[in-house]
């Protein structure tokens, strides 16, 4: 089917503008006998006052009357047949046979009988001509007229095919049979239809090729054609002539030769597309499986306009270009929206949140692609599908490289912020597209997304710079205060984290999830590396109890926070309490089932970080505290952690 795009490269099949009017006129006055007239029907729906039907010279002059019982002579016969009348057609069909009469029984000599089948044979060319002449131009004939010539044409080929019965005999007379007369009319149909496909196609449409409007031209032609032949000269024609059939294979004959001539040729990139529509899709969808004629031409093999080779080939070529054409097109779109970060230009807000067109350009372009190549067909979609998917990885990739040279270089800029915001909220159009669009191998899409993330990930992080600066200091009060009050500091933690909050609002829902993730994680993170610093040691049950009850409602306060502001980050909220757990606990046999359990939910947690935790309760044998630690060993390389937390914490 033609694509749906501004170009409007495949039109639907529609009328041409109509041909010069002089060039017309002076077609008509032609003496020739050239095709042009004699199938001019399909476009001339009446004739002209001036010139009288067939119907019309058949009876501008009276039949010369003949007794009855006797057969009119060849001259009476000659006259009538000049007059068009196709009565004679019986006549002469009986001269014939009561000439072979005359020879069959030797009362002739050789010399008349020749004499009188050359006046026969002569009479046979004026019925000929007579009857090819109307069947040249069927639509202009008066419908009675027209079966009476079809008659005729029947009751030859009957002849035909009875003398080729009989077989040859010994005979004076020269083999006048089989006369061929339905070859004779199927062969002036093809001449009809290189006629009337062969024409000069109207005037340029703005925006069309030569070769778009030659296809245009002959699919619109043929079809308008075939189905004039449906309607109006099927119900005449005897079924046996297959009339439909006969047009319909002389016209997809010298369309596909056309082709195959046009393919031969280095096309340019619109052409190769518009012709490959052509062979695979229009025409075979829209004028040969058209309402009116799919059922007339359900038995008619007629095949495809081009061979399987050169299809291949017109497809290899069309591929290439395609995915040129989207790659250069992709690469451009990037180059603009580089310059306009480094310009310092202010992304757009769309819905209060920070918007590039970048990612709908690109989508645009690769989505555009894939439609060109499914008009053709879904089989060649699909393998332009995996080329384009091959070339948006290769983009993906430029794109985070692009990214993360702006991100190095470009701080100093005012609107900075704003389009890093801008760049993190592009990865959802992509994410969406590649998840509902691009349908393809399981770890296809991974590898697609994978520059995704990692460009969120650097953004997410440059986001959040400053403000893990500005928590630095205040997270270095656990220690040197030695956790004299741990809940006023984290108090005054969460309460920089809420004031800073606002800015990442721009930020897609999900991204904002996301990035209260990561705060969710640094918050835990750096409340566990300083309660790791070994700075603390507590001798006794009641000091360790303590610090437990503080950790569990520092923890308490981390979880509702960030929950209330979105983090997604139920994996971590066992992290504090359970470490709380541990100091509290004075049993070592009670220490170890925390300290297994803790190691299968945060399998990057070592020897080192349970040693650094295992030092603030110094009332621990070292034989209890070996044996709390070898329960580790059991547990170590059990399972790769799915996300980071210990493997963040570096311990001495």
């Amino acid at each position: 089917m033609s694509e749906a795009s501004s170009e409007d490269l495949v039109p639907p099949l529609e009328a041409d503008e109509a041909p010069d009017r002089d060039e017309e006129k002076a077609a008509k006055k032609k003496k020739s006998k050239g095709l042009a007239n004699m199938f001019s029907v399909f476009t001339k729906g009446r004739k002209k006052k001036s010139q009288p039907s067939s119907a019309e010279t058949e009876g501008d002059s009276e039949s010369q009357s003949v007794p009855a019982g006797r057969l009119p002579t060849v001259e009476e016969l000659k006259a009538d047949l000049e007059h068009g009348r196709l009565e004679a057609a019986g006549p002469l069909l009986a001269l014939e046979r009561e000439l072979q009469a005359a020879m069959a029984a030797g009362g002739m000599n050789e010399e008349e009988l020749l004499r009188r089948q050359s006046k026969v044979e002569a009479l046979y060319v004026l019925l000929r001509d007579q009857v090819l002449g109307l069947l040249r131009r069927p639509l202009e004939v008066a419908p009675e007229r027209l079966r009476q010539a079809l008659a005729v044409l029947a009751e030859q080929e009957r002849e035909d095919r009875a003398a080729a019965a009989a077989g040859p005999r010994p005979s004076a007379l020269a083999a006048t049979r089989p006369r061929r007369w339905l070859q004779l009319w199927r062969r002036g149909v093809a001449q009809a239809a290189e006629e009337r496909l062969g024409q000069r196609p109207a005037a340029a449409a703005e925006g069309r090729t030569e070769a778009e409007r030659a296809f245009l031209h002959m699919g619109r032609t043929m079809k308008e054609d075939l189905e004039a032949v449906v309607e109006r000269l099927k119900p005449l024609f005897p079924a046996e002539f297959a009339v439909v059939a006969a047009y319909a294979e002389s016209y997809h004959e010298h369309f596909a030769a056309q082709l195959a001539d046009l393919a031969q040729f280095e096309l340019s990139e619109r052409d190769t597309y518009v012709l490959l529509v052509w062979v695979q899709n229009l025409y075979p969808n829209d004028v040969i499986n058209s309402p009116k004629l799919a059922g007339e031409l359900q038995g008619v093999r007629l095949g495809s306009l081009l061979s399987p080779k050169q299809i291949r080939l017109l497809e290899a070529t069309f591929l290439s270009n395609q995915v040129a054409s989207v790659k250069e097109l992709m690469a451009r779109a990037l180059e603009l929206e580089s310059q306009r970060w480094t310009q310092d230009v202010a992304p757009q807000r769309l819905d209060g949140r920070c918007h590039s067109e970048l990612a709908i350009d690109v989508i645009q372009i690769i989505s555009q692609g894939q439609a060109k190549a499914e008009s053709i067909t879904l089989d060649l979609g699909a393998r332009m599908k995996h080329m384009l998917l091959v070339e948006l990885a290769a983009f993906l990739k430029s794109y985070q490289r692009a990214f993360d040279e702006f991100l190095e270089r470009r701080k100093q800029l005012r609107n900075y912020r704003a389009n890093v915001i801008a760049n993190i909220n592009n990865c959802l159009s992509f994410r969406m597209f590649v998840d509902q669009k691009c349908q393809t191998p399981q770890d296809l899409p991974s590898h697609l997304l994978s520059p995704l993330d990692e460009l969120k990930s650097h953004g997410v992080d440059t986001l959040l710079q400053s403000l893990f600066g500005v928590l630095k200091p205040l997270f270095k009060r656990f220690t040197r205060t030695r956790w004299a009050a741990p809940a006023q500091t984290l108090e005054e933690i969460i309460s920089v984290v809420g004031e800073r909050l606002p800015e990442f609002s721009e930020l897609q829902d999900c991204f904002r999830e996301e990035l209260m993730e990561v705060v969710h994680l640094h918050l835990v993170k750096e409340y566990i590396v300083h309660l790791s610093k070994r700075r603390l040691v507590l001798k006794t049950a009641e000091q360790q109890q303590q610090l437990a009850g503080h950790i569990l409602a520092d923890a308490e306060l981390i979880q509702r926070f960030c929950t209330q502001n979105g983090s997604p980050a139920t994996w971590l909220h066992r992290a504090l309490p359970t470490l709380a757990e541990i100091i509290r606990l004075q049993d070592p046999s009670a220490i170890k089932i925390e300290v297994a359990t803790y190691a299968t939910w945060y399998p990057d947690f070592s020897k080192g970080h349970l040693s650094a935790i295992l030092a603030i309760k110094g009332n621990l044998s070292n034989s209890e505290f070996r044996g709390i630690r070898s329960i580790l060993d059991i547990h170590t390389g059990a399972r790769e952690p799915s996300k980071s937390l210990f493997s963040l914490i570096k311990v001495g």
